[in-house]
């Protein structure tokens, strides 16, 4: 796939599951349908590289990254997101979120010497600048509740920790693990530390057999965990964490989206100000691989762009060229 359309997949399918979150909480610990999430999305991964026949033994050593993305990206990361929705909103989380794109710039700084450019940090000001115009309405409506104020910070720290699993997953791509067998492991390692949480809190492993429960379960372990994370790590590798992560700065604006159509959101002003300013800053960060360079092309048989333009990615990447 291009990098144009593992990004729309990304965004399209991550922008809706943070309403699809909603009908994970109530009856069942978040925890444990974190659990329900991964058991699902674990074995189609699995059962997938099977039929494929790939590769699904490794070293231990490759096996402790595995741990290290399970415990970041798929596990710390969505018991504070998901924890987080309980005290706070949708549109809050997202918002909070969204600070991924900062950490992802700093991070990437911090772990791998990219070079920070004017021109992304000036993209994810405007990013933010939209977001904060779209929501701001909202926000102003609120006090900052003891509630509020603890989710909001769940919020932001699920955030830092998905940055620093972006990092270990960047990583471990630099070392040649393939993405699907690595999502497969790392769901995994995440399923079991989500389940020692919630056996050290002693929750119930109960399950909520309505049709939202089950439905949205259904949604969130096939096509987010599965196919948007699938498309978002190959995505990460190829263009490196700071431009992967500002997909991020999208999902509240796929969420209005869904919600103009189908919850009779008012379109306004407002709404198409912050969106619009949203989008601009997007062209901005990626505006050097949509137009200075030919949108990563995928030799069949491979799961990188082809020679020529893979170099010139990877040497941008590492030095900051």
């Amino acid at each position: 796939m291009s990098n144009a359309l593992l990004y729309v997949i990304t965004v399209l399918i991550w922008g809706s599951t943070w309403f699809a979150i909603e009908f994970q909480l109530g009856t069942v610990a978040p925890e444990v349908s974190i659990v329900y999430r991964y058991v699902g999305a674990t074995s189609l991964l699995f059962t997938w590289a099977g039929i494929r026949g790939l590769k699904l033994r490794f070293a231990f050593r490759d096996h402790l990254w595995f741990m290290l993305l399970g415990v970041l990206l798929f596990g710390l990361n969505y018991v504070l997101a998901y924890r987080a929705q309980i005290h706070i909103t949708s549109g809050l989380s997202a918002i909070a979120f969204s600070t991924m794109v900062w950490m992802n710039i700093l991070n990437a700084r911090l772990f791998f010497g990219i070079r920070v450019e004017g021109r992304v940090l000036l993209g994810a000001l405007l990013g933010i600048a939209g977001i904060l115009t779209l929501f701001l309405p909202q926000i102003s409506e609120l006090a900052l509740t003891d509630s509020l104020l603890f989710g909001s910070l769940l919020a932001i720290m699920g955030a830092l920790v998905a940055s620093f699993g972006n990092m270990a997953s960047q990583a471990a791509q630099h070392r040649k693990l393939p993405v699907i067998q690595s999502n497969a492991w790392g769901m995994f390692y995440g399923m079991l530390f989500s389940a020692s949480i919630a056996a050290a809190q002693q929750q119930t492993f109960n399950f909520e057999w309505s049709v939202s429960y089950v439905s949205s379960l259904a949604y969130l372990s096939l096509f987010g965990s599965v196919f948007a994370f699938g498309a978002y790590l190959t995505l990460l590798g190829r263009i490196g964490a700071h431009r992967a992560g500002y997909a991020m700065v999208l999902f509240p604006v796929v969420a209005l989206i869904l919600s103009t159509l189908f919850e009779g959101l008012r379109l306004d002003a407002t709404l198409l100000i912050g969106t619009l300013l949203v989008l601009t800053g997007n062209v901005l960060v990626l505006k050097k691989d949509l137009t200075g360079w030919p949108l990563a092309r995928v030799v069949p048989g491979t799961s990188s762009p082809d020679s020529v333009n893979d170099g010139r990615v990877q040497a941008r990447a590492h030095t900051g060229r």
